[in-house]
């Protein structure tokens, strides 16, 4: 990151800041991270021009500012590398991902993976590379972005991997994975409605709780 375009974001981001709103801000990520006290939309507003002036740096530039946004201490540096990375999401390939996971395991939380595993699923275009692999890891994020990253795939989704995905990590107690594979499987559900509900019915017993109600959450009772 150039010493030019951190003084410019620095002052981009100063200007819009509300400092009163960084405690809420800090309470609602349960005291993990520091805030600027930015707003989601303020910060996008106020970082575009000139995330939009990186389109031309590579791929491995894109990554090499979005590791140094990540050291920074305040989490709105964190959501302008994913707003940056998403941007320019047709410059990065599949020899980025494992980078990507990187990120997903710095700084960890439910905002920032959330994020990156949309980002993720931009990259892989319906490809499912590492996801494999991914699903194995002992990071329970990383676990996490396996389960989510086909989310608005609808007819491009593989959704034998789905469902497998789903049910090879049914038993963990962990509400992060949980709630994930509720969500990937509610997402799925949008596009086709018949097959979800026939899948958790059939599993019923093997999804928690928590993953059947959030797959079925727009479902009627046939």
């Amino acid at each position: 990151m150039t010493p030019e375009f951190r003084t410019a974001l620095d002052a981009a981001l100063t200007h819009v800041a509300t400092p009163e709103r960084a405690p809420a801000m800090r309470a609602y990520m349960r005291g993990q991270f520091d805030f600027l006290g930015i707003g989601t939309p303020q910060r996008r507003l106020a970082a575009k021009p000139l995330l939009q002036q990186l389109k031309g740096i590579g791929a491995d530039n894109l990554i090499l500012y979005a590791r140094a946004l990540w050291e920074l201490p305040q989490r709105e540096y964190q959501y302008v590398a994913i707003d940056m990375l998403a941007m320019h999401s047709k410059q990065l390939e599949l020899a980025h991902i494992p980078v990507l996971l990187e990120l997903v395991q710095n700084k960890s939380w439910w905002d920032t993976v959330d994020a990156l595993a949309s980002v993720i699923g931009d990259v892989l275009r319906y490809r499912h590379d590492g996801m494999d692999q991914a699903l194995k890891q002992h990071d329970m994020w990383v676990r996490r972005i396996a389960l989510l990253h086909q989310l608005g795939w609808r007819d491009k989704m593989d959704v034998e991997r789905l469902f497998n995905y789903s049910l090879s990590l049914a038993h963990e107690k962990e509400f992060f994975i949980q709630k994930a594979i509720g969500w990937a499987l509610r997402d799925y559900a949008r596009h086709d409605p018949d097959a979800v509900r026939a899948f958790t019915s059939k599993e019923k017993h093997r999804l928690s709780a928590l993953s059947y109600r959030e797959a079925n959450k727009h479902l009627s009772t046939p």
